[in-house]
């Protein structure tokens, strides 16, 4: 009796061909786009993002300019400087403007050389140290700042060997009793000849630690109860709003199978009526179930909803029609139950991990990033950002919002005409 209820289950699924090569299909696909995310072969640490950063050279002098080179051609950074242009806002012209371009989320760090960087650039210890580097960061990624500490010490140790040997010759000469004339020319040769070899091409070398004073500030972040939680929310609250509205299209599936469909359809209620009430349905509980999230964040984890309610509303409004759309377009292409649910598992779990739910895109590569602007998870994260992190105002969120409401009414178009199999029968 065991192996009969077996080999009927394996019938069904056998019969059940779309069913059958999803169930299998499913775990390639996801292997694959987490391979892409993570993967560790040579290929994929060619194409790892490089950190978008603007330099406001405060000091101006020849050493600074050497500094502001060399983390130019840092293969791990991306400066914007001279000609170039980020987010469609010129380089900054002093540090407000720096803060400016960070707060409104052109790049997620800033530096600012002060007056005097290129006099001492670099000591050997806290009482000789030099003016110091100010990173303005947006700590929504929070690797950023960290990386761009690790390269200054790096970049200031193979730009300006030549002014680290002139500071070892002071400590020497203050520390270690006067130096003759002869011992300070021997020294002062060796320091040109290795300002002469950088100057010829960029050194290479490891970092050392503590050579450039590096102070970070939060700009964002620095005044928030609790800055991670609004990343977390805004991820996981779309991921699981599309497997709700998913799982709950299913309903039109049910009501096919048990005849409900051609009863509903015989009287005066049309396909279109009888889909625009399921995604008024969908659309409404997918809102509740934001809510309920959101305000459960703020009483535990200090979201502050309270202090962003309309941009909220806005945002989980849109969102909720999209993603409730998205699942009547699933049910629609789904003949069975267990088509659906291998459909649903795969596009939304990929969806989830390319747009930034599962995986922050900060943490992906440029290209992989570009991709993930067609999922619906990453329009709604960066519109439920903008409102939770950046304190925008409602007029900041028109792109995502014409985006979400776009993707709304094309997915629901597609399931409707999806749906006439079914008025056909």
């Amino acid at each position: 009796m065991i192996l009969a209820v077996a080999r009927t289950h394996f019938a069904k699924l056998k019969r059940d061909r779309a069913a059958l090569v999803l169930s299998f299909v499913l775990p390639v696909v996801f292997f694959t786009v987490f391979a892409s995310l993570f993967g560790g072969g040579s290929s994929s640490r060619a194409t790892t993002r490089r950190i978008a950063l603007v330099v406001v050279d405060e000091d101006g002098t020849p050493n600074s300019q050497r500094f502001v080179e060399a983390l130019k051609r840092e293969p791990g950074l991306r400066v914007v400087g001279g000609t170039e242009e980020a987010g469609g806002r010129t380089p900054p012209a002093d540090a407000a403007a720096a803060e400016a371009m960070v707060r409104a989320g052109d790049v997620p760090l800033a530096l600012v050389v002060p007056k005097g960087f290129g006099e001492a650039p670099v000591g050997f210890g806290p009482q000789t140290g030099g003016p110091t580097l100010r990173i303005l960061a947006d700590t929504s990624d929070p690797i950023a700042p960290e990386v761009l500490s690790g390269l200054l010490q790096k970049v200031a140790m193979t730009a300006l060997p030549d002014v680290m040997a002139e500071r070892g010759i002071d400590q020497v000469d203050r520390w270690g009793g006067d130096l003759t004339a002869e011992q300070k020319a021997a020294l002062q040769r060796n320091v040109d000849q290795l300002r002469r070899q950088t100057d010829a091409g960029p050194a290479s070398g490891r970092a050392g630690g503590g050579l450039v004073n590096v102070q970070v500030r939060d700009v964002l972040g620095e005044k928030k109860k609790s800055p991670g939680v609004a990343v977390t929310a805004a991820g996981l609250g779309v991921m699981f709003l599309l497997f709700s509205a998913a799982g709950a299209g299913g309903a039109l599936i049910e009501e096919v199978e048990s005849g409900t469909l051609d009863r509903v359809l015989s009287t005066r209620v049309t396909m279109g009526q009888l889909l625009s009430g399921k995604l008024l349905y969908l659309a409404t509980v997918a809102v509740a179930q934001l809510t309920v999230m959101f305000v459960w964040g703020e009483i535990f984890f200090g979201l502050e909803l309270h202090r962003h309610v309309p941009g909220f509303l806005v945002m989980a409004v849109v969102t909720a029609l999209a993603a409730s759309a998205f699942g009547l377009v699933l049910a629609a292409l789904s003949r069975t139950r267990m088509q659906l649910v291998a459909l649903s598992n795969m596009v939304i779990l990929v969806m989830s991990a390319l747009g930034g739910s599962m995986y922050p895109r900060f943490l992906m590569s440029e290209g992989i990033q570009k991709v993930g602007l067609v999922t619906l998870n990453a329009w709604a994260i960066d519109g439920f950002m903008k409102v939770f992190w950046r304190d925008e105002p409602l007029t900041a969120l028109w792109p995502q919002v014409l985006f979400l409401a776009a993707a709304a009414a094309l997915l629901f178009a597609l399931a409707r005409r999806l749906a006439r199999r079914w008025e056909a029968v």
